[in-house]
């Protein structure tokens, strides 16, 4: 029988700075793969960049700040707390406003932000 497992974004296994400054990633890792807990600064924009970082799916629960996110047919949303977005492939996103926007994953964060 399977234990309890407690861990806090808190006090990260490992923390990426974003390359251009503009935020971080926390993670701490489970047996079924890194949970992680992104904040975007203001400023941040993943314009151009979302083709490559992201091949599927984006599944994000909102913490805090504001995120506008439009699909390449034009579709647009705009996120914040309380919301969880799936967003397909194929869209450019940037933070709206000057609070830091923090959304956690359990999916796809296992290469977000590494340094190659």
């Amino acid at each position: 029988m399977g234990g309890m497992i407690g861990k806090s974004l808190d006090s990260p296994a490992e923390t990426r700075p974003f390359q251009d400054g503009t935020g971080e990633l926390q993670l701490v890792n489970l047996e079924a793969g890194p949970v992680g807990r992104a904040t975007f600064q203001p400023g941040w924009s993943g314009r151009n960049t979302s083709r490559s970082l992201r091949p599927t799916a984006v599944k994000l629960p909102f913490v805090s700040g504001r995120m506008k996110v439009v699909m390449d047919d034009g579709e647009e949303m705009e996120f914040g707390p309380g919301d969880f977005s799936i967003i397909p492939p194929g869209h450019d996103a940037w933070i709206v406003g000057d609070e830091p926007c923090m959304v956690i994953d359990w999916q796809g964060f296992a290469d977000y932000a590494k340094r190659k």
